[in-house]
């Protein structure tokens, strides 16, 4: 019996002894091809940040909302705390913990599984958190053992910090204690104060656990944490105890749950991102890049059409309704403001670049500048009788006036103010449909927009986009400089260097004693016509066309000062469904909240601005009046009379 035992106890030393090599070799065989890979894909990226113009965020990009900053613009007690809350020990002490590594041997060996308890230091926190899987083995714990290892011998304790404090994460889907300052406090990591600082160390070791927006339990449980890091800070001597006893728990924002596209500002972002991919950004970039996005949007501007459309837009509007601006800068093409629908997370269709609605009488300007291209003046005299039947292909074409006013022998320029349909065919028709489709195909209206030059053409029966037709009007406002529209300023890279940056394309493409006397037309329209709600209260020269069609299915204003061209309209999803009755309107026209909303904007984006003034008008064509009755003869007048009465009576292009 004596000597068995003496052969198991030598036995088992030779066995342990084998398993100990065995052991040893195969950690050595680990360590020597075990390498540092590159991160997860997503763990060194950083947020793409657009801003408007003057460099204030707008909103960020990326499936992980993350900003890298370097360890010397943290400062040192936010970085005490975060060593308080994790790793004391972490400049004097190996990046591997035995102590550690044996209780969660134990506790692991206790439960039955890998739970990860303890024995983490930051450096194997950060290997975990940068190059690991999220799997519990033993298989990754020895990896991150290694990886640890490895990391310690290559890069400094300040590097690893550095590294640690921009991967961690931290609840309220921020990764980094830049964004998570943000998020948690609305400030720069470099403007924490110590307690602000200890929250955060508190929370990064389970946000689910600690963050308070969750319940009571969680509030309870960070403030029992929080002193835990405080009391911590003390016995390492980062403070007095007297200091820690003058430190209080701080205030911290609500989670927001809405997410980052929600509101208006998610059409802002969706168009940055469309506009960037056509530029050569893919998705990945955006997401990863780190980029910072520079738009050429005004944030006072922004603000001004966000507040224009919800105090002076009509409420309790249906589902199937829609209102978006755009505002560009004349000469250049800077969008300065874009609204394409009250939430983006409601509807993605952005109705201020992807949704198109017939224009109405906002097509009429391009009438008129063939007409004064042909030397056809404002003072020329036409019949504003309605109804009136045209020859369109050899089919009879019936046209009324809104509300079927008659209007008698009247010019241009009181046929412009009163939006005239009666006498706006028979312009077209005498300068050629085919030269007013020219005409607005150089202000801006582009080649995806269908545009037949027949009669109809000069009451705007095409669908054109909101900015299609700011873009049109900006050109009007530049002297007849048209100016291609765009958003994106500048793409700074990770690095700060300048990957894209945008330039204006201009050409002058109508002679401005035309667009002089253009504009004076259109400042009749909001004087005394049809758009005087426009100019109410504006202490500048204002310009601009209302449009509404046929049974009032869509609205616009479309609108200039010497600063800035913006258009708003408002429409259905159908567009034979008519707008009539919202809002409490009998009649929903452009001039009705369309130009409300266009000029509540106005007063807010410009002032403070300096004033600047309109050309006086040319006078194309003299100033005594010119007869033009006989130019285009209707049809017999007795076949009008046909077309008043019955269904085709409520078929009228509106103003």
């Amino acid at each position: 019996m004596r000597n068995l035992r003496k052969n198991l106890f030598r036995f088992s030393i030779f066995a342990g002894g084998i398993g100990f090599i065995v052991a040893v070799l195969g950690f050595a065989y680990a360590y020597f091809t075990v390498s540092i890979p590159d991160p997860n894909s997503f763990v060194n990226s950083q947020s793409t940040i657009i801003q408007y113009s003057n460099g204030q965020e707008i909103g960020r990009l990326g499936s992980e909302n993350r900003t890298v900053v370097k360890l010397a613009n943290i400062p040192i007690h936010v970085r005490q705390a975060v060593l308080a809350a994790e790793d004391r020990k972490f400049y004097t002490q190996s990046v591997v913990s035995p102590i550690g590594i044996a209780r969660a041997l134990f506790n692991n060996l206790k439960s039955g599984s890998l739970n990860g308890q303890g024995g983490s230091t930051i450096t194997q926190q950060y290997a975990k958190t940068a190059f690991l899987t999220p799997e519990r083995t033993v298989t990754r714990k020895i990896k991150e053992l290694i990886i640890s290892m490895k990391l310690q011998n290559q890069m400094s304790k300040d590097d690893i910090l550095e590294s640690y404090l921009n991967t961690i994460y931290f609840g309220r889907g921020s990764y980094g204690i830049e964004t998570a300052s943000e998020v948690y406090f609305g400030k720069n990591v470099s403007k924490l104060d110590i307690s602000q600082a200890a929250v955060l160390a508190s929370i990064l070791r389970s946000p689910g656990y600690y963050d308070p927006s969750y319940s009571k339990e969680n509030a309870d449980r960070l403030e029992a944490r929080w002193r835990y890091v405080i009391d911590g800070m003390v016995s390492e001597n980062w403070l007095t105890k007297e200091e820690a006893t003058a430190i209080t728990f701080p205030v911290i924002r609500e989670r927001i749950t809405a997410g980052a596209l929600a509101g208006p500002k998610g059409y802002v972002i969706s168009w940055v991102v469309h506009e960037l991919t056509k530029l050569g950004f893919d998705e990945t970039q955006l997401q990863t890049g780190g980029f910072v996005i520079r738009t050429t949007l005004e944030k006072k501007n922004q603000k001004a059409a966000v507040k224009a459309m919800d105090s002076r837009g009509p409420k309790n509007t249906p589902d199937s309704f829609h209102a978006a601006l755009v505002s560009i800068r004349p000469g250049t093409g800077e969008i300065v403001a874009l609204y394409g629908g009250k939430d983006y997370l409601v509807t993605q269709l952005n109705g201020a670049t992807q949704s198109i609605t017939q224009a109405g009488s906002g097509f009429k300007p391009f009438a008129l500048i063939a007409a004064l291209e042909q030397g056809i003046p404002l003072t020329s005299i036409w019949s504003g009788a309605s109804p009136q039947v045209f020859d369109d292909a050899g089919k009879p074409y019936p046209v009324f006036n809104y509300a079927n006013e008659q209007e008698g022998e009247i010019d241009l320029l009181a046929a412009t103010a009163h939006s005239i349909n009666t006498i706006f065919v028979p312009l077209g028709i005498a300068v050629g449909p085919d030269n007013v489709v020219d005409v607005a195909r150089r202000a801006g209206i582009p080649n995806t927009v269908a545009l037949m030059p027949t009669p109809s053409i000069s009451l705007g029966v095409a669908s054109p986009h909101v900015i299609d037709m700011a873009s049109a009007y900006a050109t009007f406002a530049a002297n007849g400089t048209y100016a291609a529209p765009f958003i994106i300023k500048e793409v700074l890279g990770a690095n700060k260097g300048v990957l894209y940056e945008g330039k204006i394309q201009a050409q002058q493409v109508f002679q401005p004693d035309v667009m002089a006397d253009l504009t004076y037309a259109l400042q009749q329209v909001t004087s005394y016509g049809t758009g005087t709600a426009a100019s109410s209260g504006v202490k500048r020269p204002v310009a601009g066309k209302t449009g509404t069609t046929t049974d009032n299915a869509s609205a616009w204003f479309n609108g200039y000062t010497p600063d800035f061209s913006t258009t708003v309209a408002m429409f259905r999803d159908d567009a034979t469904q008519s707008l009539n009755g919202i809002g409490g309107l009998g009649a929903f026209t452009g001039g009705s909240f369309p130009a409300q909303v266009w000029n509540t904007y106005t007063k807010i984006s410009e002032k403070g601005l300096p004033k600047s003034r309109f050309p006086k008008p040319a006078n194309i064509g003299g100033i005594d009046p010119v007869s033009y009755l006989e130019a285009v003869p209707t049809l017999d007048p007795e076949l009008a009379g046909k077309f008043e009465t019955g269904a085709m009576k409520k078929k009228k292009l509106g103003n």
